[in-house]
């Protein structure tokens, strides 16, 4: 089995100031997509949802910038890191993550022997 990155971008005026109901959906999606990442036989390795983007602050160099490096309409929101058993299984997996607002990025993780 592989580990693969299943990033999350989306417009983050969606989550500004959710109506509750918004919020309790997307909740219950992502927690619904764990439970996916086992029937298809994957593992759920970890995960985390980032604060948004003016939290952030760039390094290039030694400059040392706040905010994002590049702006975007859409914005790394979060990730998944799942263990699959090829990309076609973490595609698979990939493609029931939760993005409302916008889409995911499966992407492998490099293995240094």
């Amino acid at each position: 089995m592989a580990q693969y990155l299943i990033l999350i971008y989306e417009d983050e005026s969606g989550y500004e100031n959710p109506d509750p109901a918004v919020w309790q959906q997307a909740m219950e999606a992502h927690a619904r997509f764990a439970e996916q990442v086992v029937e298809l036989g994957g593992q759920l390795l970890g995960g985390n949802a980032l604060q948004p983007t003016p939290t952030a602050t760039s390094i290039r160099g030694d400059v040392v910038t706040d905010g994002p490096f590049v702006e975007t309409k859409e914005v790394l929101g979060g990730y998944y890191l799942v263990e699959a058993r090829d990309l076609d299984h973490a595609l698979q997996i990939g493609k029931l993550c939760p993005a409302g607002f916008g889409g995911v990025e499966v992407r492998p993780v490099m293995v240094f022997e």
